[in-house]
């Protein structure tokens, strides 16, 4: 019999691979599972319910556009593939929604629980009523702009991911059609009123039922209105960016332009409530142009859910998950010198139990010491009051020179990203946007010292971007070392990024687009080699997403040599674990909880002299193929030892991990009857901080520990 997935034919098995599409479903589903979890605070599940809400936007802006064009460019058996996909996401949409409004049900029922009622304009008493009419009249109206609906009128560009209300009224006249934009910018989404009959309660209204309750005054003197009715709806338009070649336009310029005409995209997505009439529907989806490839999705009577990130607690603060202190490292705090420090040892940081002042406090040093020379950095995504940013522009007023790397294509913040570039470049500062096809997406920098009249270079490669607040909700490692041949093939690539038409030639870096995917195939070749010859074998992958069909194959290939293989993927994962003759030494996990798993670890056993790299590259083939990621080896033992216990602890997490099987249905780690529960995220924390690691659960799930231990054939004794 031969091999299932041997050779030329392996990437025709569909079997073989979950769609990455359906697999990210599958990940937002998690997301939904946390929102229904009723040991997690009641404010935070309704944070979870808008996680939801936000990841959905982005798929169809993003996935499901991709697919459109896939149908639209592609004939033959390939576009019917596509059509049967997009066919099945909708199904599988409508399920999520589903499953989506019966949890925000029950959530809404435990937030009244505990006095805290957010009630729409048909449950207003009295006095509250007084209060929404004179809010409506002093804050909202002033920010309507209501559009009126006729054959023979264009109706504008409707902005992205807004809300809309669309209203059917009733006059003397006959029926109007109008839609309204929801100003929640401008208003906010959640507005607090007087409290009802319980004295205890927090009551609030949404700002698109405080219109509903005073829509006449909305067209007041226009039309003698009989009745009015107002439904939401939103919808999402592909985010794709186009960018076209012209000599006479800068880069920044074309960019521009180009979000511009996002605004103009194709409508992807139509959500809507369910109850609006047939024929206001059928007006709206022919007026907005929405085609047979288009995704329809009836729900409830409120959208935009992710307004719920930042609903109010003016409540307990139990209502809320417990904060966890940043743990500080002394040597840091009472260094007399940052880069004494850095240089006699490696350090190591994990967000968001460490605080990212640290990399703030090396950029802010380098910008006044002056044995600094020059900074070098790569800027993906930064916080909106950069204190990066700020450390880089008082480095130059201070005569270093400073090359930065901006990635403008960086999506849904490329207007950010114009705006950084520019103020940097207004600041003297070198500014470069890297490569033609290839988004950096590299965490680097680079500082430049002179110490006892020679250069040595202080390095920084993390998994995570140089941003103050994604620090503070994401898990990410970040590595500073004197590594002085690190140093050098960093100066590598960012060589490669000013005269890219150079083939740099990395010592010890694992970079994109140049050695990663031969590097990680070697690495996986290896361990095969090593379980062929009797050894032990065992690779541990964690990062975000794992969709490259070569790479999955060649992981298989690892499975059936004997390799025991343990994945922790955060989102979509095409590989399926698990399959009898296919994947049987493969185990996975997905852990959702407070904070969002970000980093990218990549461990081989190494005959019990592990390997540990670190850095931005997602298993994607954008990632390997067509991105500047760096993977960095993380040489130092205290270091390796903590990564090492930290993916142990989330291996064998048995309250917020849940198994990713090959049809992904997102069953929890069976924890019954463990005298040992263990939540990752809040055992780590206090590991970083006592140093003590915590006992791990025993028989939760198979696992097979990476230690530095020599090995020798597993038929000894040593197994």
């Amino acid at each position: 019999m031969s091999n299932p997935i041997d050779g030329r034919f392996a990437d025709l098995d569909e079997s073989l691979f979950m769609p990455r599409e359906l697999s990210w479903l599958s990940f937002n589903q998690r997301v939904l599972q946390e929102a229904g979890d009723e040991t997690v605070p009641v404010i935070q599940r309704l944070r979870y319910l808008g996680i939801f809400s936000s990841n959905l936007d982005e798929f169809f802006r993003v996935r499901v556009a991709e697919i459109r064009r896939l149908i639209v460019v592609s004939s033959g058996q390939k576009r019917q593939r596509a059509k049967e996909l997009l066919a099945t996401i909708q199904e599988q949409v409508v399920s999520l929604q589903k499953e989506f409004d019966a949890t925000q049900i029950r959530v809404m029922a435990e937030l009244q629980r505990r006095h805290i009622y957010i009630i729409d304009e048909t449950a207003l008493t009295k006095k509250q009523a007084s209060f929404v009419e004179e809010y409506f009249r002093q804050n909202v109206l002033p920010n309507l702009e209501p559009i009126l609906l006729t054959d023979d009128q264009a109706i504008p560009n409707l902005a992205d991911e807004s809300l809309y209300l669309a209203v059917d009224l009733a006059t003397r006249e006959g029926s109007q059609y109008s839609v309204i934009e929801v100003p929640t910018d401008a208003v906010g989404r959640f507005v607090a009123i007087p409290k009802g009959r319980d004295p205890a309660s927090k009551v609030y209204i949404l700002l698109d039922d405080i219109i509903r309750a005073c829509l006449p005054q909305v067209f007041r003197g226009v039309f003698d209105i009989e009745s009015a009715a107002a439904y939401c709806f939103k919808f999402s338009r592909d985010a794709e960016l186009e960018i076209e070649p012209s000599i006479n336009e800068s880069l920044i310029e074309k960019m521009a332009t180009s979000l511009k005409q996002r605004r103009k995209a194709d409508a992807v997505r139509f959500v809507y409530d369910g109850a609006m009439p047939e024929p206001l529907l059928d007006y709206l989806r022919k007026r907005l142009g929405f085609g047979r490839y288009d995704s329809l999705i009836p729900g409830g009577r409120y959208h935009n859910s992710k307004d719920y990130l930042s609903f109010p607690n003016e409540g307990p603060k139990y209502l809320e998950f417990k904060p966890l202190p940043p743990i500080r490292l002394p040597n840091l705090d009472n260094a007399s010198n940052i880069f004494d420090e850095i240089r006699a040892k490696d350090v190591l940081l994990y967000y968001p139990y460490h605080p990212f002042d640290y990399v703030v406090d090396v950029l802010k040093t380098a910008a006044i010491d002056p044995k600094v020379v020059s900074i070098k950095i790569c800027l993906y995504r930064v916080a909106s009051s950069s204190q990066i940013v700020d450390a880089l522009i008082n480095a130059q007023f201070n005569g270093k020179r400073v090359r930065v790397v901006v990635e403008l294509a960086a999506r849904f913040d490329e207007q950010a990203n114009i705006a950084w570039a520019e103020r940097l470049t207004e600041a003297g500062i070198e500014v470069i946007f890297g490569i033609p096809g290839l988004k950096v997406h590299s965490k680097l920098f680079l500082i430049d010292r002179v110490e006892d009249g020679r250069h040595h270079y202080y390095s920084h490669v993390g998994t995570g971007n140089f941003n103050e607040k994604t620090a503070r909700l994401y898990t990410d490692f970040t590595l500073m070392t004197a590594d002085q041949t690190i140093g050098e093939d960093i100066e590598r690539v960012f060589d490669f990024l000013k005269y890219n038409y150079r083939r740099p030639d990395y010592k010890e870096l694992i970079v994109s687009p140049h050695s990663s995917r031969s590097r990680l195939i070697e690495l996986i070749d290896r361990e095969i080699a090593n379980a062929r010859d009797g050894y032990r074998a065992v690779l541990f992958f964690k990062c975000n997403n794992l969709v490259d069909r070569q790479l999955t194959l060649k992981l298989y290939e690892a499975s059936q040599a004997g390799v025991q293989i343990q994945l922790i993927v955060r989102g979509m994962c095409s590989l399926l674990p698990g399959v009898r003759g296919i994947s049987d030494n493969i185990r996975a996990v997905s852990i959702v909880d407070r904070f969002l798993e970000h980093p990218r670890v990549y461990i081989a056993h190494n005959r019990g002299e592990p390997e540990y790299y670190i850095g931005s590259a997602d298993l994607m083939t954008r990632n390997i193929d067509f991105r500047v990621e760096v993977l960095c080896p993380v040489y130092d033992k205290d270091a390796q030892t903590t990564i090492q216990t930290i993916m142990d602890q989330q291996w064998h997490d048995n309250q917020k991990a849940r198994i990713l099987d090959s049809k992904q249905n997102n069953e929890r780690v069976d924890s019954k009857g463990r005298a040992t529960a263990l939540r990752s995220q809040e055992t780590i924390h206090r590991y970083l901080e006592t140093g003590k690691a915590p006992r791990m659960p025993k028989g939760v799930m198979r696992t097979l520990s990476i230690r530095r231990k020599k090995t020798t054939r597993i038929t000894d004794s040593h197994g």
